[in-house]
């Protein structure tokens, strides 16, 4: 009844922005035709790009990836191959409930791969150490035939705990039909994942592949209404990009690789120590988004990387900041500095290797940060030239349009949504280009969430304070003409 009550005020105050306009006003925005026409074929540019990648996601997740999944099945259990399952943990500041949900799920999970288990657990904390040991020896699961390796490392980043497990793991030698889960410290594997993963490395172009995700939060709040709604979006996206085998992401949190590609030097080499030579930041090494060094390294070696949409983890999510936007921008920061570090030399991969679907996706990355700003910036200088009534009238058609894309996230995941996510939508959407914009001019700031990397607090050196300063020249530049452009185009 709340649901009911809360989606009926939603049009209700859509209907009451529209009523607001005054009669005639649309004959006024003839003074900015031109701006009424770019950002009408922006919307449709963008309307269809999400209609075709709908398309694609429902066509992949009800014809294609069924069949495929039956073949891959049947050729794998026919083979009688042998396909050990290891899996690599990297746990740093995660809470005891949390580590033993997560290891108690981990045992019963490495248990029941058929041809055995190898557990790496990459810790910190020596009471870590003592808790996953003691959660080893009192597991009720059958353990004869897992081993479990803890290796207590010191506090200098993921990136150099992911390395000297994967050196670890490259001593067991593991051959070509065995798969190597990455998890993270506050993550719940599938208990299946080995029976349901395996098969599909017995063809020999795969890679690696990825799972649907769904997040653990306590609180109902905005925070976890957010993160619903953008694991709803990750599966509509993920099962267009499945269909042609090219996730644009390998997620940290969970995902399963070719163990002998994982235990490759060069592959080794790549989660340990990457970077980016910038013309103007030089060299930029890498410390968050590992997950797109192991995506680079296998896409630029012409490696398939599928979905599987019928196979969730689950993570343990903490809201990192007191207000929600704090939180969201946080995370955010993070995440886009991850993205726009790697897409661009993603992007000088040949489209005929990586599939051109692929490509054109990847470089939509690049595009859409802009173009999702031009509506918000035609507004505000159609209400400064024309008339403030542009301001409800954009407001309504913003609530309309989002609430139906809401409904298309939806009825693809059989889960309808709070009023609250057709907000957050655009929200996401346009907070998120800004910040795409900022990360892209400042590729060398990068955060963890519970880490101090990146010099936060640090007093800068004059080196960095001349960088900044240009990052924001460059910055400001790009938006003023972003905006100079829109407002030639209300005038001309």
């Amino acid at each position: 009844m709340t649901m009911v009550l809360t989606h009926t005020a939603y049009f209700a105050v859509i209907y009451l922005l529209v009523t607001v306009v005054p009669q005639g006003f649309l004959g006024e925005l003839h003074h900015a035709s031109n701006a009424v026409f770019i950002v009408g074929f922006l919307g449709t540019w963008r309307y269809t790009w999400a209609v075709t990648n709908f398309g694609r996601a429902v066509f992949f997740r009800r014809i294609a990836y069924p069949i495929w999944k039956r073949r891959h099945h049947r050729r794998f259990w026919a083979s009688n191959v042998k396909s050990h399952c290891y899996f690599m943990l990297t746990s740093y500041m995660v809470d005891n409930e949390v580590t033993i949900m997560v290891y108690r799920r981990l045992f019963e999970a490495a248990s029941k791969a058929r041809d055995g288990a190898t557990i790496v657990a990459s810790v910190v904390d020596g009471k870590d150490e003592r808790l996953i040991q003691q959660l080893y020896a009192s597991s009720k699961f059958d353990m004869s035939n897992v081993e479990l390796v803890i290796d207590r490392i010191k506090s200098s980043g993921k990136r150099d705990a992911m390395e000297k497990a994967l050196r670890i793991l490259a001593d067991k030698a593991p051959t070509k039909d065995d798969i190597m889960v990455f998890v993270d410290g506050d993550t719940v594997v599938p208990v299946d994942i080995w029976a349901q993963a395996a098969p599909f490395f017995s063809d020999p172009r795969m890679g690696a592949l990825t799972t649907d995700e769904a997040a653990i939060i306590d609180k109902q709040n905005l925070f976890k209404d957010w993160f619903t709604l953008r694991f709803n979006q990750r599966q509509v996206m993920m099962c267009s990009m499945g269909l042609g085998n090219r996730v644009l992401t390998l997620t940290g949190r969970m995902s399963v690789f070719r163990a002998s590609l994982a235990t490759d030097p060069g592959f080794i080499k790549g989660v340990g120590f990457d970077f980016l030579d910038h013309w103007r930041l030089g060299r930029v090494n890498f410390l968050t988004g590992d997950d797109k060094s192991t995506w680079y390294w296998l896409l630029r070696n012409g490696y398939q990387m599928a979905y599987m949409p019928d196979i969730q983890s689950q993570s343990a999510e903490d809201q990192p900041r007191d207000t929600f936007y704090d939180s969201a921008k946080t995370l955010m920061i993070r995440w886009f500095g991850n993205m726009m570090r790697t897409n661009g030399r993603a992007l000088r991969e040949d489209p005929r290797k990586i599939g051109f679907f692929t490509w054109w996706s990847i470089l939509d990355q690049r595009v859409s940060m802009w173009t999702t700003l031009v509506g918000p910036i035609s507004v505000i200088v159609a209400a400064a030239t024309v008339s403030l009534s542009v301001i409800p009238l954009y407001i309504a058609w913003v609530m309309a349009t989002r609430y139906m894309f809401c409904i298309f996230i939806a009825l693809f995941n059989k889960e309808w949504f709070p009023v609250t996510h057709p907000p957050i939508l655009y929200f996401g959407q346009v907070a998120g280009a800004i910040i795409k914009t900022f990360v892209l001019f400042r590729l060398d700031k990068q955060k963890w969430t519970r880490q101090g990397s990146g010099g936060s607090g640090k007093a800068m050196a004059l080196q960095d304070r001349v960088k900044a300063w240009e990052s924001f020249a460059h910055h400001a530049l790009a938006l003023s003409w972003l905006t100079i452009a829109v407002m030639f185009l209300n005038t001309f």
